[in-house]
């Protein structure tokens, strides 16, 4: 898809090398570089998937960087259900009732 100046686009750079990462990163993160992926207007008069272009970021800030999104989509989750997480509201509901009927038997609050 084509992107016109002033377009909302998401583009990607290279923050870090391999090379350049610091020597306590573990060894597999090492071996990739440090990645960012950021949403802005499009400052070029045009651009394809794949092209160098520079945006204007909410913040005002000029970045450059790899087109890869036009009017990308906000995509994000908190990932795969815990299933010990799912249940545990109740379970301590449960405990903390028990909790205060034990401190106030009949429901008495002193």
């Amino acid at each position: 898809m084509l992107a016109k100046k002033g377009d909302w686009v998401q583009i990607e750079l290279t923050i870090l090398t391999p090379e350049q990462r610091a020597p306590q990163v573990p060894e597999d993160t090492k071996k990739v570089p440090l990645m960012a992926r950021l949403k802005g207007f499009l400052v070029d008069e045009v651009a394809s998937p794949g092209a160098v272009v520079t945006v204007k970021t909410p913040s005002g800030r000029l970045v450059t960087g790899t087109l890869v999104a036009v009017n990308p989509k906000y995509e994000h989750d908190f990932g795969e259900p815990v299933p010990e997480l799912i249940t545990i509201g109740l379970e301590l509901r449960q405990i903390l009732e028990e909790s205060e009927e034990e401190k106030h038997p009949g429901g008495e609050m002193r």
